[in-house]
């Protein structure tokens, strides 16, 4: 309760306080806020507000949005002959004249963006020359998944007439795009309604954006709009408003984007849920999506004694909790919501990278990257089927048709059969931090026992001790079509176990050969002890970790010396063009050694050099340009939790194991994960 009144208070105060911070304010550098203030539009990586159903990504230029997201929509617009997440239509730009003169980067100066991570809030503000000081602050709506809210907060320096619009633009893929707009007229209020309506590429679903203004003013007193048609993909409604010198002036838009794929009627409901949004009003909105955030930052991470580390890891959760949204059977793309990065598709980046973390987080929404597996089973015993084995084999790349979408060009889609055991791998972690028996027996059950059934089907029965599984593509993607793999072995073992344990926690009659396939499976070495990546490995350098995936997460590797000696070999082999996953697994095992500074150089490893200006938002590898890499983050939530924090999930639930922090450190707070609060000092 003391959470809301202090909501309630905030929002009371004044629309003023919301819009902050007007453009003279400079906020201080603290782990809670991302400050843009330096901006070169040639190297602008925008951040994204996302609410785990749509996403949009920040512009540069005042007043847009570069990209906007619609998750668990696909459709084939010739991206590599597979479906590709949408964009849907762009219904959170608007324009801005003063004085008859459309504004752009070059009328405007003190451009500033800063991204409230707490309360997922991002504020853009600048001056109009001596005109004028504009703030902006763009949300999508966390309690209202298809919603978004832009603020505008406009100050005149001297007597100045603006004309705010309200755009609403259509990317190129959607076709058949149809505008129209509408006011509802009622005694207490008018409500305008700017509709856009098209279909996806290939005619599959029919996307609908709406929006609508949310006027200070009493009905009958609010500014006469306009509505202006310019072509197909792009409408407005705009009002002139005179402002005298000094006259603040504060309005807000509303909108909604759904597709078919949601919802049967999609054009009726985005003007359903923009009409309901606009009469909640912009206080009431805030309130709910405050009090969302504030749920979700129940579970926090901070470092004592280092305000940038804790920054960046608030950056991290950030990105994973808007991404990801609990109550649906959507899953997570590599890239979460920032845009078409690897089609949208979801591989094993989600299960072994993004997921771990939200588990500990937010189970919740964990569970939801669970369903999104569990519906699509049927069509990973087909695939299975498809390539003469039994039980489920998963996509490599899934989108919600359950069918393989990876590229074909790409050998990734018919050998990299360990995202099978990811699923499996996933589906008994969630067992044991939750103890939900129910979930087990309906949901983790039948995937576990189809998972087991692939690896049974799926291995070449040589003999005692040779178990193998032969022709895949490892967790090191440069290495393809190699025999017994170190960590597709060991993920295998793995979850044939876990498919044992399972059986007998329900009460059912595991299916011996399970244990008796594990038994054999083989795990390589060299001649020096060290483990073998794989049967013709001879030393190259890698892309990522695989091997020393074996102590961690999986565990097969449990003797210190063996995952020192693992951990030494394989370092220096990682390639510093590789994706920074590799550096974040390292850290777990460094730091549950006790090696605490060697622990931090990999940490920073795993972030640091990914990072892109302005927000420092994560590339997939050092230097790249096409964030967010959400795999990224998992990982390194993954190194700090896991590592540093000691947190293990073992068959006797969440335990804290014993280890150091680097020594600029004073200690780590690890709040709301499994009922309690964990600390190292």
């Amino acid at each position: 309760m003391k959470y809301l009144f202090l909501f309630v208070c905030i929002v009371l105060t004044s629309f003023q306080s919301i819009a902050q911070p007007a453009s003279g304010q400079r906020l201080q550098p603290d782990t809670w806020h991302l400050i843009a203030d330096n901006i070169d539009p040639a190297r602008y990586f925008g951040i994204t507000v996302a609410n785990g159903m749509i996403g949009l990504v920040s512009s540069p230029e005042p007043m847009k949005v570069k990209d906007v997201v619609l998750n668990g929509a696909y459709d084939n617009y010739l991206r590599g002959r597979v479906s590709n997440i949408l964009k849907g239509f762009n219904f959170m730009n608007m324009n801005l004249d003063v004085d008859g003169r459309r504004i752009g980067r070059g009328d405007i100066s003190g451009y500033k963006q800063v991204l409230d991570m707490r309360q997922a809030e991002l504020t853009t503000s600048y001056d109009v020359g001596d005109k004028l000081s504009v703030s902006q602050t763009l949300l999508a709506l966390r309690h209202l998944p298809y919603c978004a809210l832009s603020m505008v907060e406009i100050t005149a320096k001297k007597d100045v007439t603006i004309t705010p619009m309200a755009v609403i633009e259509a990317p190129e893929m959607l076709q058949d795009v149809r505008n129209l707009y509408a006011e509802i007229d009622r005694p207490h209020v008018l409500i305008p309604l700017l509709t856009s309506v098209g279909k996806s590429p290939s005619g599959k679903y029919t996307v609908a954006a709406s929006t609508s203004f949310i006027f200070e003013e009493k009905h009958g007193q609010e500014p006469d709009l306009i509505h202006e048609d310019w072509d197909y993909n792009m409408h407005l409604a705009k009002f002139h408003k005179k402002l005298k010198a000094g006259e603040t002036y504060r309005f807000a838009v509303v909108g909604s984007l759904i597709s078919s794929a949601h919802t049967v009627d999609a054009h009726n409901e985005a003007e359903r849920l923009t009409i309901f949004a606009a009469l909640e009003r912009t206080e009431r909105l805030l309130l709910r999506h405050r009090a969302a955030w504030d749920q979700l930052w129940a579970s926090d991470i901070t470092i004592e004694g280092d305000a940038d580390a804790t920054r960046d890891i608030h950056s991290a959760m950030y990105h994973l909790y808007s991404f990801g949204r609990e109550g649906t059977a959507l899953s997570l793309s590599p890239m979460g919501l920032s845009g078409l990065g690897y089609n949208g598709h979801v591989f094993w980046d989600t299960e072994l990278w993004m997921y771990p973390p939200m588990l500990l987080l937010h189970p919740e929404i964990a569970k939801s990257f669970l369903e999104f597996r569990y519906q699509l089973l049927d069509e990973a015993k087909q695939n299975a089927f498809s390539h003469g084995y039994r039980g489920a084999m998963y996509p490599w790349e899934s989108t919600t048709t359950g069918q393989e979408e990876t590229p074909v060009w790409a050998l990734t889609g018919p050998f990299q059969h360990h995202i099978t055991g990811c699923v499996g791998w996933a589906a008994w972690q969630y067992y044991l931090v939750t103890k939900d028996k129910t979930w087990l027996r309906e949901r983790g059950w039948p995937i576990l026992k189809e998972v087991a059934d692939f690896w049974a089907s799926r291995v070449e029965r040589n003999g005692p001790g040779h178990y193998d599984i032969m022709n895949v593509i490892g967790a090191n993607e440069w290495q393809e079509n190699i025999d017994n793999n170190a960590f597709t072995n060991g993920m295998a073992i793995t979850v044939l176990g876990y498919a044992t344990e399972a059986a007998k926690e329900l009460g059912y009659t595991a299916d011996p050969d399970w244990a008796h396939v594990a038994a054999n499976i083989p795990i390589l070495k060299f001649p020096n002890g060290v483990t073998r990546e794989n049967a013709t490995y001879q030393g190259e350098m890698i892309k990522q970790a695989d091997v020393n995936l074996l102590a961690y997460p999986l565990k097969v590797i449990t003797d210190p010396a063996q995952v020192k000696k693992d951990l030494d070999y394989y370092q220096p082999l990682m390639s510093p063009e590789g994706p920074a996953m590799g550096n974040a697994i390292l850290t777990v095992s460094a730091a549950r050694s006790g090696d605490a500074e060697r622990a931090y150089e990999l940490w920073i490893k795993s972030y640091k050099p990914n990072e892109a200006p302005p927000f420092g938002v994560l590339a997939e590898c050092a230097g790249g340009t096409n964030p967010y890499f959400a795999t990224g983050a998992g990982g390194f939530l993954q190194a700090t939790l896991m590592g540093f924090g000691g947190l293990d999930i073992t068959s006797q639930g969440l335990v804290q194991l014993k280890t150091k922090l680097p020594k600029k450190w004073k200690s780590m707070t690890i709040s709301g994960v499994g009922g309690k609060t964990w600390t190292v000092k």
